[in-house]
């Protein structure tokens, strides 16, 4: 069904839709290719949330040259009106012969729509080609249109024997310095960083990506029941929006909203915050990729819930002992099948640690 040409230039779109990997949020990242003649004429990606996609970048630099020309793009063109007009009228305009797209789009506003247009127009449409690896730069948008809750990751870093602190508590530092530039990658492409109310006490983190690149700051989200928040903590100050998930109505408390800090009411569920109510509402304000960045209480509620689809762990050569602190707190396994199967994706190294990425079997 696909040449070996074919191939080449799906390939191709998708490295230039991972460009858009740190700036796209909350639209998918996609490419595009436009080939004629078996030469590429041009090439585009959708850069941020806004402005033009992939489609109208190609085709605006490759002009009439993308008559007659198969165009290779990695998501369905899309067929409604949003921010910016529809991709597959702009094929349609430009003339081109074909189109190939790596998967349909999920959005149910595009969903086989926008195929569909190009076909009814007399262009000739294909879909499937590496499907996979186009699935792989989109998890979060994915997952909003076909699960109704964000794409979740866990962080943890670890010593070789599971351990996240000391029994004092302290753990700064468990990795080495190449693995936490690593981490500020993984904020970078995230959506909103979720952690609680008691890592925030302990340690007044920023939560924020320090990278060399340009990346659209991932939002901020505080777990805290109670309100126990200072008004001054670091979390609630970096570039994006800060939010506060919690079951208090007090009031008073909640003068931070006069500073633009938003709250997000969840109901108790077994005296604990509702965590599959907080995703449902995260997916309702288009959070595609979810990065939990808490201690072993809260990723293991995260855990325990059927919550987490990925876990990034970064593992230490060292070790910190029986009386440190573990990864998750879990309740209490009776026997083997009663184990949290995990399967692994990736492992490798970076700089002196291991870094190794899980995914669950929700």
């Amino acid at each position: 069904m696909f040449s070996t040409a074919d191939y080449t230039h799906m390939a191709q779109a998708l490295r230039l839709a991972e460009r858009g990997l740190y700036t796209t949020d909350p639209n998918p990242r996609v490419g595009c290719v436009i080939v004629r003649d078996g030469e590429v004429v041009s090439e585009g990606w959708h850069e941020r949330a806004g402005e033009p996609h992939a489609e109208v970048h190609a085709l605006r630099q490759a002009g009439e040259r993308a008559r007659a020309a198969t165009a290779y793009v990695t998501l369905e063109p899309c067929s409604h009106h949003g921010r910016t007009p529809p991709c597959a009228d702009a094929l349609l305009n430009a003339g081109v012969a074909r189109v190939v797209a790596a998967m349909v789009d999920p959005n149910p506003k595009v969903a086989g729509q926008g195929l569909a247009r190009l076909e009814q127009a007399g262009i000739e449409t294909s879909v499937g080609l590496l499907e996979a690896e186009a699935r792989q730069l989109n998890p979060g948008f994915i997952s909003r249109y076909t699960r109704g809750r964000p794409y979740v990751r866990c962080k943890l870093a670890m010593s070789l024997d599971g351990r996240t602190a000391l029994a004092s508590g302290e753990s700064k530092w468990i990795t080495g310095e190449a693995a936490r530039e690593d981490v500020q990658r993984l904020r970078a492409r995230s959506s909103v960083i979720v952690t609680g109310i008691n890592t925030v006490l302990a340690d007044d983190p920023r939560m924020n990506a320090r990278v060399p690149f340009e990346c659209k700051q991932p939002d901020r989200l505080v777990l805290d029941s109670t309100l126990r928040i200072a008004p001054d903590a670091q979390i609630l100050k970096q570039k994006g929006h800060a939010w506060i998930a919690t079951a208090s109505h007090d009031v008073g408390k909640r003068e931070l909203e006069q500073e633009g800090v938003g709250f997000i009411d969840l109901p108790l569920a077994n005296g604990e915050l509702d965590l599959h109510d907080l995703l449902k509402q995260l997916n309702e304000l288009q959070y595609n990729e979810v990065l939990i960045e808490a201690g072993p209480t809260l990723s293991g509620a995260f855990l325990t819930a059927g919550l987490i689809d990925e876990l990034v762990v970064y593992m230490a050569p060292h070790l910190l002992g029986d009386g440190a602190r573990s990864l998750f707190h879990l309740p209490l396994l009776e026997k083997m099948e009663q184990r949290v199967p995990l399967e692994i994706k990736d492992v490798r190294q970076v700089g002196s640690d291991i870094r190794l990425t899980l995914l669950t079997r929700n």
